[in-house]
């Protein structure tokens, strides 16, 4: 039985991954057989799975197939606003509860961060982990889950900001300023800080989508 239960959670996360390397791009079309043979499971945890990402609105339906989901303008807008709420209460909790050696891991990243400057995809992956690491240094369980629903809808954007001209560095400084902030225990500087890192991504991912339109 627990096997049972390993494989659904493995088709789960393993398809919502493919989505969020953009395996899977908004408008894909996602076939049972085919995720089955990519992945090396049966078809029942991958229908299952299916079934979840649906009801987390991540995969939508065109006639009788499941496609990765897109947001629009006012879903983007949305999500940014929660997103910006939401982190800015994790970098505050943080600066209050974070262990010492938490914030030791976030200063190393964000160091580690500098050599991959010129790399956009390793540090989308890199921005991903600080993020998480940011959101369990806060110590709230239910703010924890509430960011990631946040960060799995987060997966439906095709690009990454960081791919924008000039946005890797200014990221890592941001990042810098939210764990300097974090370091001098200062609640209202990390959320404040936060608070413009999430603004600034979402300036820029405005701009990366009116060119797309171009």
């Amino acid at each position: 039985m627990a096997d049972g239960r390993q494989g659904h959670r493995d088709a789960y996360e393993m398809i919502l991954e493919a989505i969020d390397l953009g395996t899977y791009k908004p408008g894909d079309r996602l076939v049972e057989s085919e995720l089955a043979d990519r992945f090396g499971v049966s078809r029942t945890p991958i229908r299952e799975a299916l079934q979840r990402l649906e009801t987390q609105s991540l995969l939508t339906r065109d006639g009788r197939s499941l496609i990765v989901a897109s947001l629009d303008h006012n879903q983007l807008a949305e999500l940014y606003v929660v997103r910006a709420e939401l982190e800015g209460l994790a970098a505050s909790l943080a600066a209050q509860h974070a262990a010492p050696e938490e914030i030791r891991v976030l200063r190393e990243m964000v160091e580690d961060d500098r050599n991959r400057l010129d790399d956009p995809a390793a540090l989308a992956r890199s921005n991903r982990r600080f993020h998480k690491q940011l959101h369990l240094a806060s110590h709230n369980r239910y703010l924890v889950q509430q960011l990631d629903l946040v960060h799995r809808t987060m997966a439906l954007l095709a690009t990454t900001s960081l791919a924008a001209e000039g946005r890797s560095e200014t990221a890592v400084a941001e990042h810098d300023a939210i764990v300097t902030a974090i370091e001098a225990r200062d609640q209202d500087a990390a959320r404040s800080a936060l608070r413009a890192h999430i603004s600034k991504a979402f300036e820029t991912r405005i701009k990366l989508d009116s060119m797309a339109g171009e």
